[in-house]
């Protein structure tokens, strides 16, 4: 991955992460990795834990953000979860999986979508 990828990534995820506290989520995480991979953001919806994958974009050539998150790296954040919830001890009555999208505008905001639930 370049550095320009790296930035254009890191900037989805704080625009991502703003989006969520702005609608009233808790983050409780951001960034955690362990060997088998990384989960961008974890925040508390009410009594929900959500798990949110962000993906970002300058433009739609290979298709929208949501897209590139196919059934593989579904089933891996599915896995890196379980992991998180068991090393850190934290109990959830309901856990979910979200799918942020970032798309960059060539000029103000970056327009983020929400998808709740999104696997």
């Amino acid at each position: 991955m370049t550095t320009r990828s790296q930035a254009v990534g890191a900037y989805g995820e704080r625009c991502a992460l703003r989006h969520l506290i702005g609608a009233g989520l808790r983050p409780v995480a951001r960034n955690w990795r362990c060997p088998a991979g990384e989960i961008d953001i974890i925040a508390w919806d009410g009594p929900v834990l959500a798990f949110c994958e962000v993906k970002t974009r300058r433009t739609e050539e290979f298709g929208s953000p949501a897209e590139a998150v196919v059934p593989a790296k579904a089933r891996r954040l599915r896995g890196l979860a379980a992991r998180w919830l068991a090393q850190t001890g934290t109990t959830a009555d309901e856990v979910r999986f979200d799918v942020l999208s970032v798309r960059l505008t060539g000029a103000g905001a970056a327009r983020v979508e929400h998808l709740k639930g999104a696997f």
